[in-house]
């Protein structure tokens, strides 16, 4: 499909697909870590659901496991690039990856 032929909210770099996988997040500038759900993934970035509020601009180290063990680990470093809080202290974020992990 031509980036001409689609609607204008699907014009972009790169198409998602939609994965829903569970995230492990970790912030570079602290301990601990984040869960989440990897609701869709493109070769630029990823939309993430998770457990807490995070700050624009945050580094993060991301680790999206498949459902299936054929299906290889996901490890990167990305930045927050959009958050929509939710209820209950849970967020919507858009994460821009900066840099592909060995896995």
């Amino acid at each position: 499909m031509s980036l001409a032929s689609r609607q204008y909210n699907e014009k972009r770099n790169f198409l998602r697909m939609q994965i829903d996988s569970p995230v492990a997040i970790s912030m570079q500038t602290e301990s601990g870590e984040i869960t989440g759900i990897c609701r869709d993934l493109s070769g630029g970035g990823m939309q993430v659901e998770a457990d807490r509020v995070l700050p624009m601009g945050a580094m993060l180290n991301i680790a999206i496991m498949p459902p299936h063990s054929d299906t290889p680990m996901l490890n990167a470093k990305a930045e927050v690039t959009r958050v929509d809080s939710g209820p209950d202290d849970t967020c919507t974020l858009g994460l821009e990856i900066r840099e592909m992990l060995p896995t």
